[in-house]
């Protein structure tokens, strides 16, 4: 099955056994039948492993975990949280953490929630479910991509060292519950989604966080300005 997978090679030499098994091949099988059914997968095809193509194993310096992807068409292009440059109206979560990068830090992206960059400079944009079908969230939970994305904290944890993994709400919490922590930074609260922002995600200061981490380990930090 990987000759048919556009993934990048640092990604593809970790992962490659995980696409012969049987859940991914269930998976396959999956997403082709809802295809066939005419119903719309978000992203695109060539995005669905845009996170991992965007940043590669060994640039990975902070991995923020999201659940999956946006369900408007239009919006999702494989990155967590992220949206696409055309995109002018944004969700009420990437609003939030907009306001929290201003509030921890002074950086202003009110203009885009197009966070491409954050991913070229080590931001690993994860959603736990890599696909979703248009206008119905959640619609492929369940389906195998959480065994895979399971799979790619694990390498992270295993391979990497002083990576800051940001765990924003229950889910994602719970999906981190392997990451050593006497190895890696670990930061949590509530999700950004406007239910619970405010108890607790405001004021949880991560991105000033982050970047403190990474210079007292001597590594370079994160540009937050798009």
């Amino acid at each position: 099955m990987t000759k048919n997978i556009q993934l990048e090679s640092s990604w593809l030499e970790v992962l490659k056994e995980e696409f012969d098994k049987p859940y991914m091949q269930n998976l396959k099988q999956f997403l082709i039948t809802e295809k066939k059914a005419h119903k719309q997968i978000l992203p695109e095809a060539s995005l669905w492993f845009n996170a991992l193509n965007s940043t590669p194993l060994h640039k990975v310096k902070v991995v923020i975990l999201g659940q999956d992807p946006y369900p408007t068409i239009g919006h999702a292009h494989g990155l967590c949280f992220s949206v696409l440059p055309s995109v002018k109206s944004l969700p009420k979560s990437l609003l939030n953490i907009n306001q929290e990068l201003f509030d921890d830090v002074g950086v202003d992206n009110t203009h885009t929630g197009y966070l491409q960059p954050w991913a070229a400079q080590g931001v690993l944009l994860l959603n736990a479910v890599l696909t979703v079908e248009a206008g119905k969230a959640n619609a492929h939970q369940g389906r195998g991509w959480e065994i895979f994305t399971d799979k790619i904290i694990e390498i992270i944890n295993q391979k990497c060292d002083n990576i800051v993994f940001v765990l924003w709400g229950n889910y994602a919490q719970k999906k981190g519950d392997v990451i050593n922590k006497q190895k890696h930074l670990v930061l949590k609260s509530p999700h950004p989604s406007p239910l619970s922002a405010y108890r607790g995600f405001f004021g949880s200061k991560p991105f000033s966080q982050i970047n403190n981490y990474l210079e007292t380990n001597k590594i370079e930090t994160i540009q937050w300005q798009l």
